[in-house]
């Protein structure tokens, strides 16, 4: 049988039989509009025995080749025992990895009893998985292209590489299990991803040499305005706090006058409020926070992205110390935030303090049973002097410029 011509096709009138494609039971069908017609499939459906009609698109719109091109794949289901129209239902019900990731999300979130986690599960997945394949659907993703969207954290912030793979992972396998797909990209995604030179158990956070802080935090932290991702950087590395429980730190936590910062269960990894005794130049910092006349409310943010004045992502931190390319104590790698946590300890242990001061000044969990029993209090008052002379370490014989003590009273 004879195809169908792009000649034939533009000539098509209102008036006009439909003309044949040349593939069985497909035609072209006028319309009120000259050189413009209807594609049509007719076939007899394989599942239930009934005749359908399967519309291709509308000519020009949809030219002779794409048809015909359709018109042979529809074909092709008929022959193998499947309906082509059922086929293009279920092709359209395979949702993007966005809509499969919050559809998962909603399963999963109220397991989680720590509101931290619950969030990050989802935000981790918006941050560096959702901007590069997130519209792309399920079923076409391969494991070069989850590659791709985790190579940029793979080495850098291995820890949240490994939770964020993890999340793709179980979003697949619910994908799968929903016959969305035929096998999980990420059971193999790993070994298109370069290998960690550090062995599994023993990795940590590329950090900086405690003794070069100084000249980074005088170089690229201590200019005014100390404002949003600097400003949170420099707290964190003068708090020795995780970068997440600094970018979420709000007003309703500080307390000026007694020089404290007391961090919520919440938002703490080990689940315990965390109390924290503020350096001078801490305090200092905190000031330098306040944006006019009227004192900022309990529930605003301290640190808040400067144009969205929402919460700063991980990733505005660690692409400032990407761009100063931060010195570390791994060969080739950029400090990271977190990292600055090892530095404190680093210098807390080369100046005599006790292991357990410090432990403390990091709310890590004493594992020690017999030792946690007996330490009943957080040692808040012996950790002053040390997060004071951590403070004058990090920015030796600098008071930053502050308000005035009657704008914080």
């Amino acid at each position: 049988m004879a195809k169908i011509t792009d000649r034939q096709a533009r000539t098509i009138r209102p008036d006009t039989s439909p003309i044949t494609s040349g593939i069985t039971g497909l035609t072209l069908q006028a319309t009120p509009t000259t050189g413009r017609g209807k594609w049509n499939l007719r076939f007899v459906s394989p599942i239930t025995g009934k005749r359908r009609d399967m519309g291709l698109g509308v000519y020009p719109d949809v030219g002779v080749a794409d048809a015909l091109a359709s018109g042979e794949q529809a074909r092709k289901l008929i022959a193998a025992g499947r309906d082509p129209i059922m086929e293009r239902a279920a092709q359209h019900a395979i949702p993007t990895f966005e809509q499969a990731a919050n559809d998962r999300w909603k399963v999963v979130a109220p397991s989680f009893r720590n509101t931290k986690h619950r969030t990050q599960w989802i935000s981790s997945l918006q941050q560096h998985i959702f901007p590069s394949i997130g519209a792309i659907k399920v079923d076409t993703l391969t494991p070069q292209q989850f590659a791709n969207a985790l190579q940029p954290i793979w080495l850098d912030i291995p820890e949240t590489a490994k939770r964020v793979k993890m999340r793709c992972a179980d979003v697949m396998a619910t994908c799968w299990a929903q016959g969305h797909i035929q096998a999980n990209p990420l059971d193999v995604v790993t070994r298109l991803l370069p290998a960690s030179t550090t062995p599994i158990g023993e990795q940590h956070q590329p950090a900086m040499p405690w003794r070069n802080v100084p000249s980074f935090v005088h170089t690229h932290l201590d200019a005014a305005p100390l404002l949003g991702a600097r400003a949170a950087l420099l707290f964190t590395i003068l708090t020795a706090a995780r970068s997440g429980e600094a970018r979420g730190a709000t007003w309703a936590e500080i307390d000026l006058s007694n020089r404290l910062w007391t961090a919520p269960a919440e938002r703490m990894k080990a689940g315990r409020v965390h109390r924290v005794p503020l350096s001078t130049a801490a305090l200092d910092l905190l000031r330098q926070q306040w944006v006019g006349e009227t004192p900022p409310l309990p529930n605003e943010l301290v640190f808040p992205a400067l144009r969205r004045r929402d919460q700063l992502s991980d990733m505005a931190l660690t692409s400032l110390l990407r761009k100063v390319k931060a010195p570390s104590d791994i060969p080739g790698r950029t400090a990271t935030a977190h990292g600055f946590r090892s530095s404190f300890r680093d210098w807390a242990a080369d100046h005599g303090y006790a292991t357990e001061l410090a432990e403390r000044a990091l709310a890590h969990v004493i594992n020690n049973k017999v030792r946690a029993a007996y330490e009943r209090t957080d040692r808040l008052e012996a950790r002053r002097a040390m997060m004071e002379a951590w403070a004058n370490h990090v920015m030796p014989g600098k008071t930053i410029k502050s308000m005035s003590s009657q704008q914080i009273a």
